[in-house]
């Protein structure tokens, strides 16, 4: 099978390759727990195996706790020491659902868990959202006689604030200041963090008076977390002596923490301070940054009418410029543009890329040619950056000749290609079917100082797997698994789609399985390629599963995929397999839209029962965010219809004609 070929080592050893990465080799070999270590009658012997499947770089962690409870039931109970490094192990590697039962298990036949299990258990119910259990095993390890270190309470703290219980923060804050555990800057940062989130105001700034008292020295997140929260709650005057405070300390502002900017402004100004150029930078630099460049445009028009007059420099105006071209705004990252020319001000390098880029996003190829040109009059050199601001621009713009020209003249220069540029031209070379200039590129990275990542390997699997030639692409996968890559979303995503287009449904559904098995969520585009590939293949039962699949997860469908279910369900009504009656998509709001599945949908008894109702759709349905105009939720209306009417004719013939069906289904 191909998905075997392609993940499973034959002649090849890879010692070295990660946990997760080794993991990948053996799926399909060793399916979840199909091949286990034997047991042995020596407790000696268990204890070594479960020590060596937890080693680096190749851990099997399944395997290794289904040999400790095995060996558990099988009266070989392993040392304390091996119990508590196998907890220690699995929540270092974030399997905290392994560790619960491994604690759990240990707990049960009297072995004691250590601190560091103890302190891995804190962990694991802080993964779950279960910070009171985490205080609980605090007092655990009191009990037990263990001290409790500033690091777990630091952990609790924050999983606590996160959940919106600020107030049991403050308790554990209090209680463990009086028993004699030194709280550090972390602490108080995240509990003011979390008072002012909480609109607790009052209560932030006397704890931030009680850190200066016990001598604990407020930093940058810490004034940057107050002023934010100030402002935001109307206390703009208190907002404007931190940040004096903040620059007499020599402390630069945070790019979140700037909270309400003309408040700020407005205040300093009642109080006869006169703002300068680093109050203003570290205002608009703010602003930019939470994509308030509108504001931060108005700001620095108040800047340049102020009657103290500060002269912006070449800063303010690239955050500026910045600001507008990453919100797409060409036209105000020009305005500011001129407005910085006008000045005397020339920009810089870094102000042109920005430009530059802008002008290729909305494919205005001329004026930035010509932008350019004027670049190199200036004097400046085009640097790295530039280079792949262009190259990536003229890839997305199909005009691979100009970006492949760039890209030689990059390294003409003297300049060498990030790994970014060397993707980018393989993407575009393998969208156009030039498989071959690929690959040399490819090659080329692969003897680069910075080689390949995870996308280098993808976009040349893909491209692999899209011309069929399986043996490049199952050397491909070995190489990158054998580097200590591990897959990521956009390799299982391009593996399952390619081989559910090429009609190899066992493999990609292989797939699809280690994809979640890896922590990631399936989107729409991988339950739609499944979908289309079961289809092709006349698969009903693997359809009504994933359709089922599907509703459980409360998966959002977008039109894209009510098309294809829309198509699966015709398709299967026609050739009489089903009758229509267990299955719906919901509107659930104006921009949700889910699958939902009777109780029985999909059991051996009703596999070939669906129910279609499509509910509430009309023109102000929304589907995935985006809007249907009338004639397409007509159109989709209307389509439901057919499927009802022609359900009911068979319905009508199925009672009158019994053996009508029969034949059919013969």
């Amino acid at each position: 099978m191909i998905t075997k070929t392609l993940l499973n080592p034959h002649t090849k050893s890879y010692t070295h390759i990660p946990s997760d990465i080794y993991a990948l080799n053996v799926y399909f070999k060793f399916k979840l727990f199909s091949s286990m270590p034997a047991l042995t009658s020596s407790q000696t012997d268990i204890e070594t195996q479960l020590r060596s499947l937890c080693e680096k770089p190749n851990s099997q962690f399944s395997e290794a706790v289904s040999l400790f409870h095995r060996a558990v039931d099988s009266s070989l109970l392993p040392s304390g020491s091996t119990c508590n490094f196998l907890i220690d192990a699995l929540t270092k590697s974030k399997n905290f659902d392994l560790a619960f039962l491994v604690y759990s298990k240990m707990t049960q036949v009297g072995v004691s868990p250590s601190f560091i299990s103890l302190s891995g258990l804190i962990e694991c119910f802080l993964s779950i959202r279960k910070p009171e259990f985490a205080i609980g095993v605090l007092g655990l390890m009191v009990k037990r006689g263990y001290r409790v270190n500033v690091f777990g309470v630091n952990l609790i703290l924050k999983g606590l604030c996160q959940n919106n219980k600020v107030g049991k923060a403050m308790v554990l804050f209090r209680e463990v200041g009086r028993n004699c555990v030194s709280l550090d800057i972390f602490s108080y940062n995240v509990v003011i963090n979390g008072l002012c989130k909480a609109k607790k105001l009052k209560e932030a700034v006397h704890m931030f008076v009680e850190m200066e008292a016990a001598g604990c020295h407020p930093n940058l997140v810490t004034y940057t977390t107050l002023v934010d929260g100030l402002c935001k709650d109307g206390r703009a005057d208190e907002a404007v002596g931190l940040l004096e405070e903040m620059k007499k300390k020599g402390l630069d502002a945070d790019e979140g923490g700037v909270g309400d900017a003309f408040k700020i402004l407005e205040m300093m100004t009642k109080k006869g301070k006169k703002p300068d150029v680093v109050t203003y930078s570290t205002l608009l630099v703010g602003l930019c940054a939470d994509g308030q460049v509108d504001e931060a445009m108005k700001l620095l028009k108040l800047m340049l009418k102020d009657e103290n007059f500060v002269e912006p420099d070449v800063t303010i105006f690239n955050s500026l410029i910045q600001g507008f071209y990453k919100e797409g705004f060409l036209d105000g990252a020009l305005e500011v543009y001129h407005m910085m020319v006008e000045r005397g001000i020339s920009g810089s390098m870094v102000t042109y890329n920005f430009l530059i880029g802008g002008y290729l996003k909305a494919g205005i190829i001329d004026d930035a040619l010509e932008l350019w040109k004027h670049v190199l009059n200036l004097g400046f050199a085009p640097n790295s950056t530039t280079y792949s601001i262009m190259i990536n621009g003229f890839c997305k713009m199909h005009m691979l000749s100009f970006a492949k020209g760039l890209f030689s003249k990059m390294k003409a220069c003297g300049l060498s290609p990030m790994v970014i540029d060397y993707n980018t031209l393989m993407a575009s070379l393998c969208k156009e079917g030039s498989l071959g200039q690929a690959r040399g590129l490819f090659q080329e990275l692969r003897n680069a100082t910075h080689g390949p990542d995870v996308v280098s390997f993808t976009t040349i699997i893909d491209g692999a797997l899209k011309a069929g030639d399986f043996q490049s692409a199952k050397e491909l996968l070995m190489d990158m698994l054998g580097m200590g890559l591990a897959p990521d979303y956009m390799t299982f995503s391009s593996l399952i789609s390619r081989l559910s287009k090429l009609g190899q449904l066992d493999e990609a559904k292989s797939v699809f399985e280690k994809m979640i098995a890896s922590g990631f969520t399936p989107d729409t585009f991988v339950y739609d390629s499944l979908l289309k590939g079961f289809a092709s293949k006349g698969k009903t039962k693997e359809i009504i599963d994933l359709l089922r699949q599907m509703a459980d997860k409360g998966v959002v469908l977008d039109s894209e995929i009510i098309s294809t279910i829309l198509t699966c369900l015709c398709d299967m009504f026609a050739d009489a397999k089903i009758d229509l009656q267990k299955c719906s998509i919901k509107v659930l709001s104006s921009e949700k839209v889910q699958l939902c599945c009777s109780e029985n949908f999909g059991s051996e008894q009703e596999i070939t029962c669906i129910k279609d109702e499509i509910s509430r759709i009309s023109n102000a349905v929304s589907i995935a965010g985006r809007q249907l105009t009338e004639y397409q939720a007509a159109e989709f209306q209307g389509e439901v219809l057919n499927i009802k009417q022609e359900n009911n004719k068979v319905s009508k013939l199925t009672t009158s004609k019994p053996q009508f069906c029969e034949s059919t289904e013969g």
